[in-house]
């Protein structure tokens, strides 16, 4: 749909406008500071368990892979990076981790660690020290000096019934299991342990094997549909009808977006400052957080869309598709078939430059060890609600603003930036959010409806649980 003319533009935006901005610019600071004041895993409930589920269960799945298909192996190594690259970044993240945990488990695991990646000069230091020190560190010396550094077992029966007793079921107890059994002889233990590894290790490939086939069928489809987009002539659709050039001025689009989003910073501050310990009370609050983006919404629709004479389905795309859905559907395989390539390619460039995620970006306890009922609430919110209140903010909203003084590409790039800033995330977790908003708003500006946009976004989180699913459960 063509712009409709835009109401005479105010010379100067208000006190109002300069108090929220204020409110505003204070509500980053302190994002900022409750971000960056304190380590990452200092922001984790549970950081032990929770390292130790992401760290052993990607091991555990490395096991699957060692046990593959040579063509298999070499496919995942090129694609995921080999076992020795998992070990090398579970190590670092071990260390920062004992920096700041007491619990001795802590250290037995990165000492393992050291000894499956062959760092046996630090570990020798690591077992010296231990046999110095009082409680159960000398006895956890004890087991690695056997299983990594050449001690005789001395005919002890009872290792590996002590690390049983000692550790947790999963890779770290039957890693360091497997190896004292083979080190003392006992063929049986040896054998079962294997077997638990290769069982738990098949098992996550199945997983991953069928994620992956997933993955390879959109990306298939979705070249198919970006080729027929690319081939299409003539004046693009707007199945949504929304309106391009949106029908506000720059500045009240601006207007808008700081009232609102102080408003929403408000509501923010409450949820950050609220107690979390509880898990229902965390879901909601988590839930409830999405309500943070009502006021710019309303404020859009009062000041921006009800001037104009549009409501919120036809001034953010939100008509129902009716006939066009074939070309929306096609433009959403199109995005997240690119997406998907754009993500193997920053994946690529990441191991060329040797750099990664930190586990925190992406591990989500309630997904990792919560109930049916909590995982349904979760991916509720994270599938549904979430993508459509943000879609209406940063490409209904923000896009739209600033694609009126910036045109297209330029309102793509700037809003792209913004909301993979508002997530907080590293230069990997950035580059990827970055990419995915640039899509999204190529689609909106493609078809003038948001449908595709919180569709493929939806898609984008549910890939996104299903992996930690996939491999942080069962």
């Amino acid at each position: 749909m063509d712009s409709v003319p835009t109401a005479p533009e105010r010379q100067h935006v208000g006190v109002a406008t300069v108090l929220a901005a204020l409110a505003l610019g204070a509500f980053v600071v302190f994002v900022f500071w409750v971000h960056h004041g304190a380590t990452r895993v200092e922001q984790v409930d549970e950081p032990e368990r929770a390292l130790a589920v992401v760290v052993g269960r990607t091991l555990d799945l490395d096991e699957g892979v060692d046990r593959a298909p040579a063509w298999e192996r070499r496919l995942y190594t090129a694609l995921l990076g080999a076992r020795a690259d998992d070990l090398a970044q579970a190590i670092s993240w071990y260390e920062e981790l004992e920096a700041f945990s007491p619990d001795p488990t802590v250290d037995l695991h990165l000492a393992i660690l050291e000894g499956e990646a062959g760092r046996l000069a630090r570990l020798r230091r690591r077992v010296a020290e231990w046999q110095r020190r009082d409680g159960d560190f000398p006895v956890m010396a004890g087991w690695l000096a056997v299983a990594y550094l050449g001690v005789p077992p001395h005919g002890d029966p009872g290792l590996e019934a002590e690390v049983a007793s000692a550790l947790a079921p999963g890779w770290f107890r039957d890693r360091l299991t497997l190896v004292l059994a083979r080190r003392s002889g006992d063929g049986a233990l040896a054998k079962a342990t294997d077997a638990a590894l290769a069982a738990r290790g098949e098992r996550l490939l199945g997983r991953l094997r069928a994620f992956a086939v997933a993955q390879a069928a959109v990306v298939a489809v979705g070249a198919l549909a970006a080729l027929g987009l690319a081939r299409r002539r003539g004046d693009r659709a707007r199945p949504g009808a929304a309106v391009f050039p949106p029908p506000w001025s720059g500045r009240e689009g601006v207007v808008v977006l700081v009232r609102g989003g102080a408003l929403g910073a408000v509501l923010m501050t409450g949820f950050f400052l609220a107690p979390t310990g509880n898990v229902a009370l965390r879901l909601a609050l988590a839930a409830a957080a999405n309500l943070a983006f009502l006021p710019a919404i309303l404020l859009a629709h009062r000041r921006l869309l009800r001037p104009a004479g549009l409501g919120l389905r036809e001034g953010f795309g939100l008509a129902a598709p009716g006939r066009d859905l074939g070309s929306l559907a096609g433009v959403l395989l199109a995005v997240l078939a690119l997406g998907q390539a754009g993500q193997w390619g920053i994946d690529t460039v990441a191991r060329t430059l040797d750099l990664s995620s930190h586990w925190t970006e992406w591990f989500e306890p309630d997904l990792a060890w919560g109930g049916r009922a909590v995982v349904a609430v979760t991916l509720v919110d994270v599938v549904v609600v979430t993508p459509l209140f943000e879609e209406l903010l940063f490409r209904g909203l923000l896009f739209a603003t600033l694609r009126r003084g910036l045109g297209a590409p330029g309102a793509v790039v700037l809003s792209a930036a913004i909301f993979a800033l508002a997530h907080g995330y590293g230069v990997l977790g950035f580059a990827s959010v970055f990419w995915s908003a640039c899509l999204w708003a190529w689609a909106y500006e493609k078809t003038g409806s948001l449908w595709p946009c919180i569709a493929s976004h939806a898609v984008d989180n549910l890939a996104a649980s299903l992996s930690v699913l996939l491999v942080l459960r069962g």
